[in-house]
């Protein structure tokens, strides 16, 4: 078995760093859009992405708490055979259950109707900086004090702050979403977001990005969530183990880690190594941020990323 130093002196060496001003131009955004802004370097292959999938699946099983948005990825149609690639095992969940995942028309009540995009965009937009448990607390009281988005629209800001508080940061989250609903309202006369399941990927990122307070990483969630496009969005627990198994430079950012690995990572594998990372980096001790105390596996292997990368580099990595 090789050592850490060999390990570290065999992963390849990162492209040089750019040094032109940090303005960029057009030309050098629109080819970092395309081919990536590290398109020498050779990791991951599509080899160790599957090879990381099927190791982190047999280890927890598929994360219970992800089966609803995978159920819709590969739920048939009438007639037609399920075109899911992997058997649906499921791990111990998380936190609790949320709502079954099914289209349906935004003016439906929120407390009595199945998740629509809006919704999934909201939820989304509760979920930063806060627990998955708080943050569905926040949406489920939401849904709660307001029956529809109209009724969100038209309240007092201090009313939808005190309704999601147990979210934290209610009032920035609540400028957010009353700005959301406006310019929504003021572009398509009506707070409904099904219209964003008839365009492209590309489409659907400047749309979403053209919302005051819609970040890159929201727009990946939504993408890949509720929308069942094929993305990779890079949170704290991916970005982390990513790092420490050599996918990414070092000196990388988020961002271009999330532009490398959109690249790198093949389109049918993203959905379920995307979910069973973020699960492995809550679940495993070895491999969750230094001084946050988490679950521990219940297994009693070995962290199987240990063949992939030296796990004391995580102690090392800057988020």
């Amino acid at each position: 078995m090789e050592s850490c130093g060999d390990k570290r002196k065999n992963q390849p060496k990162e492209p040089s760093p750019n040094k032109s001003k940090c303005s960029k131009t057009e030309n050098a955004a629109a080819s970092e859009s395309t081919e990536g802004p590290y398109p020498t370097y050779p990791r991951p292959t599509p080899e160790e992405c599957g090879a990381v999938r099927d190791d982190l699946l047999a280890l927890h099983g598929f994360p219970q708490e992800f089966t609803k948005f995978r159920t819709a990825r590969y739920s048939p149609g009438p007639g037609v055979a399920s075109s899911s690639p992997l058997p649906l095992v499921k791990s111990e969940p998380i936190h609790g259950e949320g709502d079954e995942f099914l289209s349906c028309p935004e003016t439906t009540p929120l407390e009595s109707r199945n998740e629509s995009v809006l919704d999934g965009l909201v939820s989304t937009l509760l979920s930063q900086n806060t627990t998955e448990a708080n943050s569905a607390r926040a949406f489920a009281s939401l849904k709660s004090a307001f029956p529809t988005w109209e009724d969100v629209h038209a309240a007092e800001p201090k009313c939808i702050e005190n309704a999601i508080k147990c979210g934290g940061l209610s009032v920035t989250k609540t400028s957010c979403i009353k700005q959301l609903l406006k310019g929504l309202l003021e572009k398509r006369g009506k707070l409904c977001m099904e219209y964003l399941r008839d365009m492209s990927v590309e489409e659907i990122k400047a749309e979403l990005c053209s919302f005051k307070g819609i970040g890159p990483k929201t727009v990946a969630c939504v993408l890949m969530f509720h929308l069942q496009q094929d993305d990779f969005p890079v949170d704290t627990h991916v970005f982390r183990i990513s790092k420490a198994m050599g996918w990414v430079p070092t000196s990388a950012d988020r961002e271009k880690a999330y532009l490398h690995l959109n690249k790198r990572i093949p389109n049918e594998l993203k959905f379920d190594l995307n979910c069973l990372l973020v699960t492995h980096g809550k679940l495993c001790v070895k491999c969750a941020k230094k001084g946050v105390h988490r679950k521990k596996v219940t297994s009693d292997q070995p962290c199987p990323l240990s063949k992939y990368c030296c796990i004391t580099e995580f102690k090392r990595i800057k988020e």
